[in-house]
């Protein structure tokens, strides 16, 4: 018996990261009186959610009274470039405001209006004012808030646990196996439900916002037991990390700062995010660059500049003049604040960016520009999931976060993906406990199944081969960088598929030293597997749409293409090999579409 064999706990519904989606998932799913475990490959508090730092978009009315859930809807179906799941959208642009004041009543503490209300902020392709935030270190509070909820609920909490397969039993979810980062050995999971709430998997690029635990754990176990990745090609360049030193490269410079009033400027001191502007963000009367600055300028207090365009336009941007040689001495460009705000304010706004900068860089933000560039960020893509329900394609298995797909479409607004969190996190934890009520029948382990993902585990210990686990991750980052990055082209794509097959070879013949106790080496050697089978779902998903759209940029194939603008790109395991299909969106009812044709 495999309960004999390995540590084995028992529970209905078993959460899988302990980010914001995974922990409301479980305070939801043990208010509903569910056995809930939650699991995290770090330790408690050490989440990707803890990076969102300018806030939690929620059509509130706080500071702007005429936002409203219909225009949050539209402007996060604008900026997906239509390609998001409507009833997602839809779901989280009418529940978010609910979210955070709930999040408010559980001790929460937000930046405050003159009256008293809590304070929205700009972003970037948000029509109004609406990012609910504490400073700049939003997600830091929500953690905070939601992790003394779940521990004040007795939820049991597994840090430093990595789980690596999904068990499964007549097709339906059975449990969870992996093991304990410290000690290596094995653990079991039996239950009736696992949500996922792991993340993306941006590790596999070399310049990210991502850390360690970024590695597509999710979307790799989804799909290993059959369930359906959608939209894998959208992976989200944010346009603003940090670019020197290079031991920080990458690491996020919140839009807060662009939010606050920072402009982007390029070597020449020139405001370049005006040349990039979209036909349908200009003023209808404004024919010149010069007319369309000016009426920026005049609108709500610069609230509608254009270095608050959607973050798949500005990376391009920013891309764009690093590459016809105006971007910074360090192949950025310059993210001016000190010159748009006084000191004081700066302090108190943007307090985590002062001190980052400070620490790491020795810049003052007060005083002189950021370098900063686009940084592997957010994956669109992911496990595809009922809108309702947040159910996979497997039965059991539910996932809400980055690591679900649906929500953002083709490139996520700022700001939504805390929403997303919250909204989705609750819906998963309420439907996998209802799941489990309604379950019938007995779960049981397939032994044979367990012990042979245990002796795949322990392979590289008896490996006769000679790679290095380290070598193919960092041969895996420069492929995906330089070939599946912000701009692409077939032939490139081609390339890093082959590159990823032979990568998935040498994988086969990693060779770990040592012993299992707290071993990186192993660790990173099992983290393999899922790096390079997301990486190969992403390109094989962005060869296969033939357009460009949103965080998916083809320099073979630059415009859109009416023939994918009502498609997603679903990536199926069958025997082992990834096939592809094109299928049509849900049709949308009238009455949102009619929402999407008003003019802003």
């Amino acid at each position: 018996m495999a309960e004999a064999k390995y540590e084995t706990h028992e529970y209905d519904v078993v959460v899988v990261g302990a980010g914001g989606a995974g922990l409301r998932a479980a305070v939801e799913a043990s208010a509903q009186g569910a056995k809930t475990a939650l699991v995290c490959k770090s330790l408690l508090g050490k989440a990707h959610t803890v990076m969102a730092e300018g806030g939690i978009a929620a059509a509130m009315g706080n500071v702007y009274s005429e936002d409203n859930w219909q225009v949050h809807f539209r402007d996060t179906m604008r900026g997906g470039k239509l390609l998001n799941n409507w009833r997602m959208a839809q779901i989280h642009a009418q529940e978010s405001p609910d979210r955070v004041l709930e999040l408010e009543e559980w001790g929460a503490l937000f930046d405050r209006t003159k009256d008293g209300l809590i304070l929205q902020r700009d972003f970037g392709g948000h029509r109004y004012a609406r990012l609910a935030h504490v400073g700049d270190r939003t997600g830091l509070e929500m953690i905070r808030t939601l992790q003394q909820h779940a521990v004040h609920q007795g939820i049991d909490v597994y840090m430093e646990c990595n789980l690596q397969r999904l068990l499964t039993d007549g097709g339906r979810i059975s449990g969870a196996f992996g093991y304990w980062r410290e000690s290596g050995k094995f653990i079991l999971f039996k239950c009736k439900a696992v949500v996922l709430a792991t993340g993306g998997g941006g590790k596999a690029w070399k310049v990210t916002s991502n850390s360690w635990e970024y590695t597509g754990d999710g979307v790799t176990m989804a799909s290993d037991v059959g369930a359906d990745l959608l939209d894998m090609e959208f992976m989200q360049f944010h346009p603003t990390g940090m670019v020197w030193p290079p031991s920080v490269r990458g690491i996020l410079v919140t839009e807060g700062v662009r939010g606050d009033g920072g402009t982007l400027k390029n070597i020449k001191n020139e405001r370049f995010m005006f040349n990039y502007i979209p036909d349908f963000f200009k003023a209808e009367t404004a024919e010149t660059i010069e007319e369309a600055e000016r009426w920026y300028e005049d609108k709500r207090n610069n609230r509608r500049t254009p270095d608050l365009l959607p973050r798949d336009e500005v990376a391009r941007a920013i891309n764009s003049e690093v590459k016809a040689g105006r971007g910074t001495p360090h192949g950025g460009v310059f993210l001016d604040i000190a010159s748009r705000r006084p000191a004081d304010y700066i302090r108190r706004r943007l307090p985590s960016m002062y001190h980052q900068f400070k620490e790491l860089a020795d810049v003052d933000i007060t005083a002189e520009p950021m370098e900063v560039g686009p940084t592997c960020h957010y994956s669109m893509g992911g496990v595809r999931v009922d809108a309702d329900t947040t159910a996979t394609t497997v039965p059991g298995l539910f996932a809400a976060g980055e690591v679900a797909a649906g929500l953002h479409g083709a490139n996520r607004l700022g700001g939504n993906s805390l929403s997303d969190l919250l909204v989705f996190g609750r819906r998963a934890g309420l439907y996998a406990a209802e799941y489990c009520k309604k379950f019938t029948g007995t779960v049981s382990l397939d032994n044979d199944q367990v012990d042979s993902y245990a002796g795949e585990m322990l392979a590289p210990f008896e490996s006769k081969g000679n790679e290095n686990p380290y070598t193919i991750h960092a041969d895996l980052q420069e492929c995906m960088q330089d070939l599946v990055g912000i701009i692409r082209t077939e032939a490139e794509l081609n390339q890093a598929l082959m590159i990823i097959q032979q990568l998935k070879q040498r994988s086969q013949n990693v060779k770990v030293e040592g012993n299992r106790h707290y071993n990186p080496g192993w660790h990173l050697a099992l983290d393999l597997h899922s790096l390079l089978n997301f990486a190969q779902a992403a390109t094989l998903a962005a060869i296969e749409r033939k357009e460009s759209r949103g965080g998916h940029t083809r320099d073979d194939f630059p415009n859109t293409d009416v023939k994918f603008a009502k498609v997603n790109i679903i990536v199926r395991r069958k025997n082992g090999e990834m096939n592809l299909s094109q299928e049509p969106l849900p049709e949308m009812p009238d009455d949102l579409k009619a929402l999407l044709e008003e003019k802003k």
